[in-house]
């Protein structure tokens, strides 16, 4: 920011002062600060300094922004710099001065408030005074200093935005950020390129435009770099990101289709060369890195242009089975190389731009040619050794899995699963490709999964570990196809192994399973939990609250509170007799959640559940539960923006079981008045918590709150659309 500042300074200043000559000519190459609006200064004995040489210049006569300005009289000036606010930097050289203002700076990055503040306010007021931007590019230019951090605080501040309103200064701020990329991009800055592109598909005309004017004196400035590594990675840098999104229609492009074509030749040079080189050599890491890059292109430019990847269908597919499902890839593959081969082929079988309508007479040219190529490449031998391969190679758990399960089995449930870790680690990855290709291709792999799983039907050999894995791997495409194989397989038949048998019936319980087999699943789950038959509901609550308290995972406890609530919401008031220990036991789980907004989430579901099972007697709940209504409610907190929905749902819910108004049931309503100044779609649920106060105790509930009410209701008509006028007129009427 204060880079960006000082350009606009210098644009608009009587004169801009330089330490020497040498600076002097730097200003003039980086910022077009001509000799007539600088002075240069010579350094003397003792450090003193002295001008060089005084130039004058005139304001244009067109509106600029009117900013600090400098008297300095012909044939001499001022021996200090001017840096007098707040701390006081007068008769200090360039170098002290640089000091002060360096401390400054780093003060501007505590993550400390107290000490943040007033270095932002310092800095705010050093903006005005002249020769502060001169020490800035003195810090910045100073390569002798370690100030790592104080450089990228400068950089980020430079492209925080590209608003700026005056042609001029625009293009100084572009050919600022150009020069310092020449120096740092891509090593110290590499996310100057990501945020231009990002910049330049915002839809303010304004910002794409100052986007994409630095982002040309960036590609100029770095493609004259002539030494070989700076060359290689403007190549690897922008030559990647403006073929992704530097072209509207980039198959009409020769260069950029001969470009990609390319990247596969380059893909097999570098798997061979692999093959030479060590895992411990030093040259792996980089050789890995740059067949990830290549990938990288390839994924990015589907992504973004489905139809131009088109000519590229044929030869993508090919080059990823071969590495992935078959021996070629055989010494020369890793992790994260198959999970990119991987990630190609789910996003070529699930693209929606290659599907063409039920009617194919509907669907477009570049549809149907991707289409047919499709169905050429996927016969059903390719498609059944890919079934096999992922089921009976990448589904077995490996060692390392085996031994984490042993020894951290919580972590091992939380490794299986979450968002999109599929794109990153190779079992979701393995598993996500698995179901889109099945789907896709349901009809041919149906056959091949059963034939699979009727060959280990039977008892299995404790013994035979590789037998148990490969019997586990089935079960998890079983349960991973559920829905698919709906008519293919009686699941009310189907006994598997201990481990896999809950997850297998969770995929399976809401597709086909008989309510009469419900007791012997509830023994089953029982067993697992803790091995004794023991009543259903007792146990079962007991044993997973008992859970609740031993895991430790933030993602663990938030699905035993959702399993907690499912039994609680499916058995409501015959809960009552067990819930003690939870109630108890919730205030301090609420307490150590303070940094995890999403498990409190969790929390509220499990209170709104039950709220309803305790009814009238949840009123005993009301020290706790009314406190994290108010947090969960109050528009003035940060955590809000997670907590509000379902802390209203919570609000409603308290209202609606509750027996009687309480001082503190009626405190909480303060929270109401920002609540209907949101306007947000909470709204509904606002008014009917408002009907809740009304119905429960209208007199004493009007009497603190109705004049308040009637005045967020009468600001709030203005703002909503005709349906939610209807909305505030009925809670009106019930007055």
């Amino acid at each position: 920011h204060a880079l960006r500042v000082s350009v606009t300074q210098y644009s608009s200043a009587c004169v801009v002062w330089s330490r020497d000559a040498e600076h002097g000519a730097f200003l003039e190459a980086a910022f077009g600060i001509s000799r007539r609006r600088r002075v240069d200064w010579k350094r003397g004995a003792q450090d003193e300094l002295t001008p060089l040489r005084v130039g004058a210049w005139k304001r244009e006569s067109r509106a600029i922004p009117d900013r600090t300005k400098r008297d300095v009289k012909e044939g001499g000036g001022d021996t200090s710099w001017g840096l007098t606010a707040g701390t006081t930097l007068v008769s200090m050289d360039l170098n002290s001065a640089s000091t002060v203002v360096l401390q400054v700076l780093t003060q501007a990055t505590s993550q400390d408030t107290a000490v943040l503040k007033p270095a932002e306010e310092q800095l705010k007021q050093w903006e005005t005074q002249p020769g502060f931007y001169s020490v800035l590019l003195n810090i910045f230019t100073n390569h002798t200093l370690d100030i790592n951090e104080e450089k990228s605080t400068l950089r980020a501040g430079l492209i925080t935005n590209f608003n700026e309103p005056i042609n001029q200064i625009a293009t100084q701020i572009a050919v600022l950020i150009a020069k310092v990329a020449r120096l740092d991009c891509p090593r110290q800055w590499p996310e100057l390129i990501p945020t231009l592109i990002e910049s330049v598909k915002v839809q303010d005309d304004l910002r794409q435009h100052r986007a994409l004017l630095t982002f040309y004196h960036v590609t100029k400035t770095l493609a004259s770099k002539r030494l070989a590594a700076d060359r290689k990675l403007f190549y690897d840098v922008m030559l990647r990101k403006l073929t992704v999104n530097g072209f509207v229609e980039p198959h009409k492009n020769m260069e950029v289709m001969g470009f990609l074509h390319g990247i596969f030749e380059r893909l097999k040079q570098f798997l061979e060369c692999s093959r030479s080189i060590g895992t411990d050599n030093v040259c792996r890491d980089r050789l890995e890195k740059t067949i990830i890059l290549f990938t990288k292109v390839l994924l990015d430019f589907l992504d973004q242009h489905p139809f131009s990847f088109t000519p590229l269908i044929q030869r993508s597919l090919e080059f990823s089975v071969s590495c992935v499902f078959t021996e070629v890839g055989e010494g020369v593959t890793f992790e994260r190389f198959i999970v990119q081969c991987m990630n190609l082929i789910k996003m070529i079988v699930k693209n929606y731009a290659y599907k063409p309508s039920k009617n194919f007479e509907d669907s477009s040219p570049e549809t149907l040619e991707a289409h047919k190529i499709k169905m050429t490449f996927f016969t059903y031998p390719t498609l059944t050794e890919i079934c096999r391969r992922l089921v009976s190679h990448y589904f077995l758990l490996t060692e390392e899995e085996l031994t984490m399960w042993e020894e951290d089995p919580e972590g091992f449930t939380v490794e299986e699963t979450g968002g999109d870790s599929w794109k990153y680690s190779l079992r979701p990855c393995t598993e996500v490709l698995f179901i889109d290709i099945f789907h896709e291709y349901n009809q041919t792999l149906t056959p091949v999964l059963l034939e699979m799983m009727q060959t280990l039907q039977g008892p299995t050999n404790v013994e035979d570990m590789n037998a148990l894995l490969i019997k586990d791997a089935v079960y998890n495409a079983v349960g991973l196809a559920a829905y698919e194989l709906f008519d293919s397989v009686d699941f009310d038949q189907y006994k598997p192994l201990r481990r896999r048998v809950i997850w297998l019936i969770g995929q399976w319980i809401s597709v086909k399973f008989k309510s009469d087999l419900r007791p012997m699943l509830y023994e089953a789950i029982c067993n697992l939990l803790q091995d004794q038959d023991l009543v259903y509901l007792e146990t079962v609550f007991t044993l997973l609250f008992q859970l609740l308290q031993q895991v430790t995972e933030c993602d663990t406890k938030m699905h035993v509170l959702h399993v907690l609530s499912c039994v609680i919401e499916r058995v409501n008031m015959q809960i009552r007799p067990y819930v003690g220990c939870l109630v108890q036991y919730l205030p301090l789980l609420w307490k150590q959640s303070e940094e995890h907004n999403m498990l409190r989430c969790a929390i509220l579901t499990t209170l709104i559940h039950l709220v309803q099972g305790l009814g009238a007697d949840s009123k005993n709940l009301y020290p706790f539960l009314l406190p994290v209504i108010q947090l969960s409610t109050d528009v003035s907190q940060p955590p809000h923006v997670y907590l509000l929905e379902d802390g209203l749902e919570l609000w409603l819910v308290t209202l609606e079981n509750s027996p009687c108004i309480t001082p503190e049931l009626l405190r909480i309503f303060q929270n109401m008045s920002p609540l209907l100044e949101l306007s947000s779609e909470s709204l509904r649920t606002c008014f009917k918590i408002i009907n809740g106060y009304i119905f429960l105790s209208s007199t004493e509930f009007l009497q603190t709150y109705a004049v308040g009410l009637c005045q967020s209701f009468c600001e709030l008509l203005n703002e909503i659309t005709t349906e939610g006028q209807v909305q505030v007129l009925k809670v009106l009427s019930s007055f």
